[in-house]
């Protein structure tokens, strides 16, 4: 008698990558729309322009390689890659920003590794480096948060910026943008002011930069929510967070007239969107779950010295790009111990 029997596995997969990329697109709707109620269609325009570039690049490349292009396009990764990288970007960019950011992210830090799985570093936070050390004046085009006093410019006046290089008749890009919350505090500590007298500005809210402080938030409830969804992990969000309000209490304490606070640190710039989307990446970050931890405590830690002595206002994306290069050590030493093995045979 036969008895037909089908190969493993036997139990169909419930997390497989469109569904977890579908999943990481949700938990970001609630900060994309925050962070465009405060910094205006610029954001739209990035977020429209860096997706589109980064699947068109990615069908490009694929049908260059002779691999199919319709899984891959679907599968979301290109996609998600052209999402975080936008809602990176300062809403006032010119539009060849956006597109030479996601050209590199996918061709360059993705595609030219092998593709989806094979990529050491994050690609989004690739094409944000490249433009951020390439464009510096560019990457400031912040527009002055909602509600601030200074209203930055409407949708047909972003339109014509993004395209066309023209400001608003009348201004001029000095007049309609201004340095990021982390920037203020970084050039006016430099001039040594205390923090009290940073803190005046009316840039600043009641623990981080104003409208950052809600940005911060809405990213931080995405990310929560895609942790209860199992899409994502607790241990680099906690070491990430955990090393970040650490290292800065340790300072805030020694001297708070010269450095911020850890709430601060925590609700500005682009910490949660950076602990919860970008350095859980599945594929550039450690794995093992006591690697994890050390490997989001060293973006947390690094993010901080960034912030405080760097070149750079926010450190995120160099953070996560060192730690990328660290996590195959950092796996290889915190390999969870297998079943019945004995302590001396770990060496």
């Amino acid at each position: 008698m036969e008895f037909p029997t089908r190969s493993s596995p036997y139990l169909p997969v419930s997390n497989d990558v469109s569904r977890l990329m579908v999943r990481v697109m949700l938990a970001l709707i609630p900060g994309a729309l925050v962070l465009s109620w405060f910094f205006g269609w610029g954001i739209i325009f990035n977020l429209l322009i860096t997706t589109s570039t980064a699947l068109l690049a990615e069908a490009a490349v694929l049908q260059l390689r002779g691999k199919p292009v319709r899984p891959a396009l679907l599968d979301g990764s290109a996609a998600l890659t052209g999402l975080l990288l936008g809602l990176s970007l300062p809403p006032l960019a010119p539009w060849w920003i956006p597109v030479i950011g996601a050209l590199f992210a996918i061709v360059v830090a993705k595609q030219l590794y092998g593709g989806l799985g094979y990529n050491p570093f994050n690609p989004a936070m690739i094409g944000f480096v490249v433009l951020i050390i390439s464009f510096p004046l560019q990457m400031t085009l912040w527009s002055p948060p909602t509600g601030i006093g200074q209203e930055g410019p409407g949708f047909t006046e972003t339109l014509q910026l993004v395209f066309s290089g023209k400001p608003p008749d009348g201004e001029t890009l000095d007049s309609i943008t201004m340095a990021t919350p982390l920037d203020e505090s970084k050039t006016q500590s430099g001039l040594n002011l205390t923090w009290d007298e940073i803190l005046s500005d009316p840039r600043f809210g009641h623990y981080g930069g104003y409208g950052w402080e809600w940005v911060n938030l809405a990213f931080l409830l995405g990310g929560l929510w895609l942790w209860k969804q199992r899409a994502i992990q607790w241990h680099i969000p906690a070491g990430m967070l955990g090393g970040l309000f650490v290292i800065s209490l340790m300072f805030y304490f020694a001297d708070a007239d010269s450095y911020g606070s850890p709430l601060f640190h925590l609700f500005s710039g682009a910490t949660m969107i950076g602990a919860f989307f970008i350095a859980t990446d599945p594929v550039s970050a450690a794995t093992t779950p006591r690697g994890r931890l050390y490997y989001g405590a060293g973006i947390g830690i690094l993010v901080y010295i960034i912030r405080t002595w760097g070149g750079y206002p926010d450190g995120i994306a160099f953070a996560v790009l060192l730690m990328n290069m660290a996590a195959p050590t950092i796996d290889y030493y915190t390999k969870p111990r297998v079943f019945g093995q004995r302590e001396e045979q770990d060496d």
